[in-house]
């Protein structure tokens, strides 16, 4: 066992979580008898807990543990359908009160990446941080120009401490496709690829600077996201300087209702945000949590999203857009023979699938939940539900959707805090059935062609040459032919025929593809 390991094995007994390991949970993990019988003797059990409940002792442990599980924690904390909600809400604490570095370090770090003393950089800077996260801190501070910002700092030694995890999660990966051949489908290599290279992205302040603007840009003069604006000239690999806003965190639901915001608005505007990043701009925040999302309630009336931090974000190929789009449509139509149907075309169940079973499947799945009033029906529960029903038909994980999957459960999580009533699916319906309109109708496909005719043109204009440069291909494989029967006559020669039939078939592949 790795000295990383035996770490995470320590922690873990510190804060007792064996104690997490439920009955109902070994069960459903088909966690072996004798593995269960040494959990319920192991000495650790004779330690006391302490006053302390499950969710603090989680908490402390991700804490310990590092950014990587500190992401891990965030995401728990907005899923009350997987953890208690006791356990959600200490885990909701992982957001912004992770222990900042100290000050000293985190202005050497700013002197170093600017190149210049901090009474240089700023009129005034704030000793304390507004905020500590796992990947970096924020101060605030005043230019010379009178401008407030926050000053971003990335904690040193992070990279090293990140590859180790991911070192160790590989080989875990590695250990259940060894024992569990049905972890295939999980391709976890392709998704541990994902997310190494997203939590290296949180790293590079230079990227997050660059992603602020693009968002910012896409949201100009929008009633629906305001994006703080970026100081390019102070950015650099560690350091990040913006705008400082002024808002009220999404999460302080009873100060929203306070200052009279218009709550149902809010929630059915951040479905529209959600659905516009997605479908129309392609370049949507993956980082969704309620630590990185305020409301300016400056007209409470009318009240809009602020955006933080756009380390992560995520695009669509058009592919995986189209198809995503067609599956929503029928799945809000109740078309189960074509949700089966899009889900074998697009490839995210393997071709020869039988359509007809799978189709039943959806529908025994799908019929008990759509019996409820659509405001009750958790939409990204629903998708989860029905993956997991997949995976008897070898449904493999989609690299490329993870993101947006748990944006979705972001999304929704945030709009019904804000507004129980919310009914994500009518309000994503029309949204949908419009853009598939813009997408592929009919004057959609006369735009796409009118783009496409000077290289169709091109591709007419080329074609009789083309044409010559096939028929000396065909005259010159016919003659290769003819010498190979000939050759095969020959006994000192005949081992050559499968090669020279190779090489002929080549030959043909090259003159058709060329």
């Amino acid at each position: 066992m790795s000295n990383r390991a035996w770490q995470i094995a320590r922690v873990a007994a510190r804060h007792r979580l064996d104690t997490l390991l439920t009955r109902d949970l070994l069960d459903s993990l088909g966690v072996p008898r004798w593995q269960r019988l040494f959990l319920a003797i192991n000495p650790l059990r004779l330690v006391s807990t302490g006053s302390r409940s499950d969710g603090e002792r989680l908490r402390a442990a991700l804490t310990e543990l590092g950014p990587v599980y500190i992401k891990l924690g965030q995401l728990l904390s907005t899923r009350p359908d997987v953890v208690p909600q006791g356990i959600a809400r200490e885990l909701a604490a992982l957001q912004d009160t992770v222990p900042p570095i100290s000050t000293v370090t985190a202005v050497r770090i700013i002197e170093a990446e600017l190149g210049q003393p901090l009474q240089t950089l700023f009129d005034t800077f704030e000793e304390r941080p507004l905020a500590a996260a796992s990947i970096a801190q924020v101060h605030a501070a005043r230019l010379p120009d009178g401008a407030d910002v926050v000053v971003k700092v990335v904690r040193p030694g992070l990279r090293d401490a990140i590859d180790a995890d991911m070192k160790l999660f590989r080989r875990l990966a590695a250990h259940l496709r060894r024992r569990y051949p049905a972890a295939g489908r999980l391709r976890l290599d392709e998704v541990l690829d994902d997310y190494q290279r997203t939590i290296h992205t949180e790293l590079d302040m230079r990227a997050e600077a660059a992603n602020t603007a693009r968002l910012r840009g896409n949201f100009a003069d929008s009633e629906l996201l305001y994006v703080p604006r970026v100081y390019q000239h102070l950015c650099r690999d560690q350091v990040l300087v913006m705008e400082r806003i002024y808002g009220v965190p999404v999460s302080h639901v009873e100060e929203l209702k306070a200052r009279g915001v218009d709550l149902a608005l809010l929630a059915e505007r951040g479905v529209r945000t959600f659905f516009t990043q997605v479908f129309e701009d392609n370049f949507f925040h993956a980082d969704m949590h309620p630590g990185n999302v305020y409301v300016d309630v400056r007209e409470p009336d009318n009240p809009r999203y602020i955006a933080l931090d756009c380390a992560i974000m995520g695009t669509l190929t058009d592919r995986d857009q189209e198809y995503l789009a067609r599956n929503l449509l029928a799945f809000f139509k109740r078309d189960y023979a074509e949700v089966a149907r899009l889900h074998v075309m697009s490839g995210w169940v393997p071709v020869g699938t039988d359509a007809a079973a799978f189709e039943d499947v959806i529908r025994t799945v799908c019929e008990p939940i759509f019996a409820k009033p659509l405001a009750e029906i958790s939409f990204g529960n629903f998708l989860m539900t029905l993956f997991q029903t997949a995976e008897q038909f070898q449904m493999e994980v989609q690299p490329q959707l993870v993101l947006l999957q748990k944006t979705l459960l972001y999304i929704e999580g945030l709009g019904r805090a804000l507004y129980p009533q919310l009914d994500l699916w009518n309000t994503a319906q029309p949204f949908m059935e419009r853009w598939l309109v813009q997408r592929l109708g009919p004057a959609a496909q006369v735009q796409r062609f009118a783009e496409n005719f000077p290289e169709v043109v091109r591709s007419i204009n080329d074609l009789p040459a083309e044409l010559v440069r096939l028929r000396e291909a065909q005259a010159s494989l016919s003659q290769s032919v003819a010498e190979l029967q000939h050759q095969a006559d020959k006994p000192a020669t005949r081992w050559y025929q499968l090669l020279l039939a190779g090489i002929a078939g080549a030959l043909i592949a090259v003159a058709l593809l060329d």
